[in-house]
């Protein structure tokens, strides 16, 4: 078992997670807020897995950005997060779109922060072609 150390700092208002190129501030005010984070991770993570399948695939792209979406749970007190949508953005040549499709479906489970989330969250990959 692998264990590592982050120490958060309280700043000058909020509180923030000191980094050598300036500290990051988690308030949505200021930055992006811990729920943003969460998700930006999710999404950073899904992308490197994703690229690793498909270089693994033998499959020629270039991942251009990835758009997330994420919902709240309204309904419950802490409004935690619903389902998170991940969109791959990628050139890829047409003759291999439909196994860059079908290697969608191992980003989830071979991804560590995906893997480390409520499993009540719904997390959903789409590769949309450029």
């Amino acid at each position: 078992m692998t264990t590592e150390r982050l120490t958060l700092v309280q700043g000058k208002n909020k509180i923030e997670l000191p980094a050598a190129q300036g500290n990051w501030v988690l308030a949505k005010e200021q930055g992006y807020s811990p729920v943003q984070m969460l998700v930006s991770a999710v999404a950073a993570c899904g992308g490197y897995v994703y690229e690793s399948v498909l270089e693994n695939s033998k499959v020629p792209f270039s991942l251009k950005k990835i758009e997330v979406h994420y919902t709240r749970d309204d309904e419950r007190r802490a409004r935690p997060i619903q389902s998170i949508q991940i969109c791959f953005h990628a050139e890829i040549a047409e003759t291999y779109q439909s196994k860059a499709i079908r290697c969608l479906k191992l980003v989830s489970p071979n991804c560590p922060v995906i893997q480390s989330i409520d499993p009540a969250i719904q997390v959903t990959e789409t590769v949309e072609f450029i």
